[in-house]
């Protein structure tokens, strides 16, 4: 038994920290990795998602998803620190006989690897030979390393958050809450500021970017909500794209040149959430045509110069179909209320008419 657990108790650390280094400190997600905290993680969320979205008073079920987040990190680092006792408890036990006094039971060794990663001896247990005192010094580095992360990783996940939530909260001016990419247009035709809106295409490729690194390397901060009532980050990311959509499409402005570069930063950015998510791809818009023509009114109502409605909607269609479908199912997966065009669209005509279709396929010989 005392090989055995020397040898378990080594193959827990090696997982613990190889995982701890991919988790926080590679600054980018490894392609293909393997995170035991990912998928416990994520089991975690599909059982706080049920339990939140039961509630019928929307505070109060923003409140209980929005505590994911935080809990989550916490959670994270308890399980690592967890398994670390549990690691150095078995190396400890399998050589009990390096310790005085010798612990008798398991019990004791893990109460003795505790008080060591943390660290908290009394001294009532010590290490008497060379295995037993490498042991518990590289136990108590592990510790004061594991504390360091903690407070890094802690103020990168709340800077990043509150660099996010920025440019969210300023958007609702222009937007609306929740947002809406014609909105956004509406509102810079109606108040004189097209040069705002070349900006504000400017500001939001550079926070694509940033949520980019930020969100790809630390996962978790996918699932930090937004603070205020109908705001959602993922939200406002997708009405800022409708509205470059709109505008390379449809829109003859001077925002044309940001618009495309917001569309290709934007479409990276959902690229790779797909990618980690293992998101499928579609090529519907995931809007109606009505309902693109009520916005084409809109625009034309507000002082714009549209194109012919065919090719504008065929365009539209192209453009969007690239970044539609990957925000419909994130939005489902964090459980967000429905903006205009973002969320749950399972209602929309032309999506009961392709599952028809689809399956009369599968159904044919």
């Amino acid at each position: 038994m005392g090989w055995a657990e020397v040898v378990g108790g080594l193959f827990i650390l090696l997982v613990v920290f190889f995982d701890l280094f991919e988790s926080v400190i590679l600054p980018r997600p490894a392609v293909g990795k393997f995170g035991v905290v990912k998928y416990f993680l994520r089991a975690m969320w599909i059982v706080w998602r049920w339990v939140g979205v039961r509630s019928k008073r929307p505070a109060r079920r923003e409140s209980r998803l929005a505590a994911f987040g935080p809990t989550a990190v916490l959670t994270m680092f308890a399980l690592w620190a967890a398994a670390i006792v549990v690691g150095y408890a078995l190396i400890l036990d399998g050589h009990s006989a390096g310790l005085h006094p010798m612990p008798r039971t398991f019990g004791a060794s893990l109460y003795f690897s505790a008080t060591t990663l943390v660290p908290l001896s009394y001294g009532d247990v010590v290490p008497v030979d060379a295995a037993a005192r490498v042991t518990t010094v590289a136990e108590s580095a592990t510790g004061i390393i594991v504390a360091a992360l903690v407070i890094t990783l802690l103020f990168s996940l709340y800077q990043a958050f509150q660099d996010r939530e920025k440019l969210v909260v300023t958007l609702d001016a222009m937007a609306g809450a929740p947002p809406s990419g014609a909105q956004i247009l509406e509102t810079a035709a109606e108040r004189g500021m097209r040069r705002e809106l070349e900006r504000t295409f400017d500001d939001w490729r550079r926070w694509a970017a940033a949520v980019l690194e930020s969100h790809l390397a630390y996962p978790i901060l996918f699932f930090f909500r937004s603070s205020h009532d109908n705001e959602a980050w993922l939200n406002s990311f997708g009405a800022v794209m409708d509205a470059a959509s709109l505008v390379v499409s449809t829109v003859d402005d001077d925002a044309e040149g940001p618009a495309r570069l917001m569309l290709t930063v934007g479409n990276h950015l959902v690229d790779d959430m797909t990618w980690y998510f293992s998101f499928q791809r579609s090529t519907e818009p995931y809007v109606e045509r009505e309902e693109f023509d009520q916005a084409l009114a809109r625009l034309k109502s507000a002082g714009y110069l549209c194109r012919n409605h065919e090719p504008a909607w065929n365009e539209f269609v192209r453009l969007r179909s690239r970044y539609a479908y990957p925000l419909n199912l994130m939005a489902r997966r964090l459980a967000i209320i429905p903006a205009q065009w973002i969320g749950d669209r399972s209602y929309l005509p032309h999506q009961v008419r392709t599952s028809r279709r689809r399956r009369a396929r599968e159904a044919s010989p």
